[in-house]
C-alpha cells in the first residue's frame, strides 16, 4: 500500500523537475538585482535545486513520521555517487589533466583530413565522450566541457550553436561510457544482477555506441563549422586553455603523478573512504605545486554533489510507481519507456530499479538498459555527469543560465540518432 510520505516526495520531486525547467525565469529576475535578487539567483542555480527540495522532503518527513524516521531515512540513502562525481571533477580538472587531454586531443586531430579548428572540435564531441567508458562518464563530462568552454564557447552569442553542442554532449557522454561494466552508472547499476561483463557491453552496446556517437559529432561539425571557426579563432584558435599560452607547460613529473591520483580515484570509486582521501592527498600535492595549477573546481563539484544528493534523497521513495510501470511493459514498449521516463528521473536510478522487477528476459533487460542510455542527455537530471557540464558551461549561455527546454530540443535529434542504433537488429 501506498504510504503518505511517498505520495508527498513523488510531489516534491515532480516541483523540482518543473522548476529546473523555470531556472531561465528566475536567472532574468535576478539580473534585474531587485531586492530579492539573492533569492531569485539561488532559485536559478539548476545544481541546488534538487538539494533544496531534497532538505523540504526530510522536513516534511519529521513532521509526518517524526525526526527518527527522517534521519533513519537519511542513514539508509547511498551517497556513493554523488561522493565520487564531486572528486572526480576536481581531479580531473585540474590544469596538468587538462594539458594532458589538450596533447592527446590535438595529437588525434592532426591525423584528421579537416581544419584544426573543426578536426579538434570532432575529437572533443566523440573521442572524450568514448573514453569515459574507461576514466568513467564523470571524468569524461568534465574533460570535454572544459575543452568546449575554452576553445569555442568563450565568444559571445553564438546561443543556437551552444545549445547543439551541449544537447550533442550530453547524449554522446552518456551513450559513450557503455563499452565497458563498469563507467557509466545505468550500466554499473545492474550489471552484476544481470551477469553483464565488459566483453558483453562491448560486443552488444558498444559498437552501436561508438557509431551513434561519431554520427552525432560529425554531422554536428559539419552544421556548425562557421561557428566553429569564427568562436576558434576569438578563442585563440585552441581547445587549450586560456592560460595555455600564458605560463611554462606543466612538468611531465608533475602531470605524471595527477594522471596516478585520476586512476586511484576511478579504481576505487566504489569505496568513497579511499577516494575521499587520495582527493585529500591530491588537493595537498596541488597546494605543493601550485604554480602549475589552475583553480580547483571544488565549489563548482560540491554544488553539482548537492545537486545529485538531493536526486538520491528525493528519488528513493519513487519506487512505489516506476517499478510496477516498468515491470508491466513489454520490451519494445519498454525502449521508448525508459527513454522518456529518464529524462525526468536519473537513468541510474531507473535501472536499478528495473533490475529489481522478478522473471525478465534478456530482450527486456537489453532494452531497459538502452533506453536509459539512450535518454540520459535530454536533461540536466537524466544522467548524473550532466550536472557537472551544466556547471562549467551555463556562464557562457544567455542570462548565465541555460534553458532546460532549449537542451531538450537540441538533444532530441541525437537521441533519436542514439535509438536508432540502439533498435538495429543484431
Amino acid at each position: 500500500m501506498t504510504q503518505p510520505i511517498e505520495i508527498v516526495a513523488t510531489v516534491l520531486f515532480a516541483v523540482a523537475v518543473l522548476h529546473t525547467f523555470s531556472v531561465p525565469v528566475f536567472a532574468r529576475l535576478a539580473h534585474r538585482n531587485g531586492p530579492h535578487a539573492g533569492v531569485w539567483h539561488l532559485l536559478s542555480e539548476v545544481e541546488a535545486v534538487f538539494g533544496v527540495w531534497a532538505f523540504v522532503l526530510i522536513v516534511a518527513m519529521a513532521a509526518m513520521q517524526g525526526s527518527e524516521a527522517a534521519v533513519r531515512y537519511m542513514d539508509t540513502r547511498n551517497f556513493t555517487e554523488p561522493l565520487f562525481v564531486f572528486v572526480i571533477m576536481v581531479v580531473a580538472s585540474s590544469r596538468p589533466i587538462l594539458e594532458l587531454v589538450n596533447m592527446l586531443v590535438r595529437a588525434l586531430a592532426r591525423l584528421l583530413p579537416l581544419r584544426r579548428e573543426l578536426a579538434t572540435f570532432f575529437v572533443v564531441m566523440s573521442v572524450v565522450p568514448l573514453g569515459g567508458s574507461f576514466v568513467t562518464e564523470p571524468a569524461a563530462m568534465t574533460l570535454a566541457a572544459l575543452l568546449l568552454r575554452d576553445g569555442y564557447f568563450r565568444v559571445h552569442g553564438h546561443a543556437g550553436f551552444k545549445y547543439l553542442a551541449l544537447g550533442v554532449l550530453f547524449v554522446n557522454v552518456s551513450i559513450g561510457g557503455v563499452l565497458t561494466s563498469y563507467a557509466a552508472p545505468p550500466v554499473l547499476m545492474v550489471a552484476s544482477t544481470f551477469g553483464w561483463d565488459t566483453a558483453f557491453m562491448a560486443t552488444h552496446f558498444g559498437w552501436r555506441a561508438a557509431l551513434a556517437v561519431c554520427l552525432n559529432a560529425g554531422v554536428l561539425t559539419l552544421l556548425c563549422r562557421q561557428a566553429l571557426l569564427a568562436s576558434s579563432q576569438a578563442s585563440g584558435g585552441s581547445a587549450a586553455s586560456e592560460v595555455e599560452h600564458a605560463r611554462p607547460a606543466v612538468p611531465g613529473v608533475v602531470i605524471f603523478v595527477h594522471v596516478l591520483f585520476l586512476v586511484g580515484v576511478v579504481l576505487t570509486a566504489h569505496h568513497p573512504a579511499v577516494f575521499l582521501g587520495l582527493l585529500m592527498m591530491f588537493i595537498g600535492f596541488a597546494e605543493a605545486y601550485k604554480r602549475h595549477q589552475n583553480r580547483l573546481l571544488i565549489k563548482e563539484g560540491l554544488m553539482v554533489g548537492f545537486f545529485l544528493a538531493g536526486l538520491v534523497v528525493l528519488g528513493g521513495l519513487q519506487k512505489w510507481w516506476l517499478q510496477d510501470l516498468l515491470g508491466g511493459l513489454q520490451p519494445a514498449v519498454l525502449f521508448w519507456g525508459a527513454t522518456a521516463l529518464t529524462a525526468i528521473t536519473d537513468n541510474a536510478a531507473l535501472t536499478y530499479l528495473g533490475s529489481l522487477v522478478e522473471g525478465t528476459s534478456e530482450a527486456w533487460r537489453y532494452m531497459l538498459v538502452a533506453g536509459a542510455v539512450t535518454g540520459g542527455g535530454l536533461t540536466v537530471i537524466a544522467n548524473a555527469p550532466n550536472p557537472a557540464g551544466f556547471a562549467l558551461l551555463k556562464n557562457h549561455f544567455p542570462d548565465g543560465s541555460i534553458s532546460s527546454g532549449k537542451l531538450f530540443l537540441a538533444a532530441l535529434v541525437p537521441t533519436l540518432v542514439a535509438a536508432g542504433m540502439f533498435l538495429l537488429p543484431t
